[in-house]
């Protein structure tokens, strides 16, 4: 059975990431509010289905995802969070897999009283290429 969503903004990553590691796109799906932001690449923000196919791009892999918060900071009913991460496995094409990033993400609490992802931001601390000379 999988988790209940978050009841406290600390435990959004860890709800996000058993959801993803089951495979299953609608259950991740469910840690996002509403219109939330998905940026899988920087500067490439995404909402909805384009959002969440992005995300099920990411699980497509099969391999699973690991989270180590590292700060969280809440004001209300709005909290931020910085997430270390790592994708890392064999994929189900045989190819070994390592993806990792730092997240800045911001979560919301709901009136459910869940809190869920409005902002997804997994390269938050990337930079951009600049694609050429200043």
């Amino acid at each position: 059975m999988m988790r209940e969503l978050a009841r406290r903004p600390e435990d959004v990553p860890a709800v996000f990431a058993e959801r993803f590691n089951s495979g299953d796109p609608a259950a991740v799906a469910e840690v996002y509010e509403s219109g939330a932001v998905f940026v899988p690449e920087p500067g490439g923000p995404l909402t909805g289905a384009e959002a969440h196919a992005a995300n099920a791009a990411f699980m497509a892999l099969g391999v699973p995802i690991a989270v180590r918060p590292r700060h969280v900071y809440t004001t209300g009913d709005l909290a931020l969070l910085i997430v270390d991460w790592t994708i890392e496995g064999t994929s189900r094409a045989g190819e070994r897999v390592r993806i990792e990033g730092t997240a800045t993400d911001v979560a919301r609490r709901g009136a459910d009283g869940h809190w869920r992802y409005t902002i997804d931001n997994p390269f938050g601390v990337a930079l951009l290429s600049s694609g050429g000379a200043a």
